[in-house]
């Protein structure tokens, strides 16, 4: 099998909070949008993500369990960013001994948003790269 793209998509009734969340913070455009299924790009040529209200018998997405790691190449102007534009910090902006700086912030549905840029790991950690 050879896959060309990997996308994640979330049920949930507040499919335009996603969209709006995204857009705003996170330079999304829609790629497909019919009111109740959307399909937004991250950034120019980023990956995709996708809501949907849930369909007969489907069920909606709770938001527990899952976080969504978004690469940067500065985490502290991402940070300044997003602290500055009045969102909250569910896990503070901090050096990580497995090779990273990053920190989290939640999404209207719940998800985890990890922001993170990469960092020299730990000796500890290297034997794992």
């Amino acid at each position: 099998m050879k896959v060309n793209e990997l996308s994640t998509c979330f049920f949930t009734n507040d499919v335009d909070a996603c969209r709006d969340f995204y857009r705003q913070y996170f330079a999304a455009k829609e790629i497909f949008d019919c009111g109740w299924y959307i399909n937004l790009r991250i950034g120019e040529d980023g990956p995709t993500i996708q809501f949907m209200q849930p369909q007969e018998g489907m069920p909606t997405f709770n938001g527990a369990g899952v976080m969504l790691n978004f690469k940067v190449d500065d985490v502290d102007a991402e940070h300044t960013r997003l602290t500055k534009a009045g969102l909250q910090t569910a896990m503070p902006l901090e050096d990580h001994p497995w090779g990273d700086r990053g920190f989290s912030i939640i999404d209207p549905i719940g998800n985890s948003v990890y922001i993170y840029s990469d960092r020299e790991p730990a000796d500890e950690f290297k034997q794992y790269y």
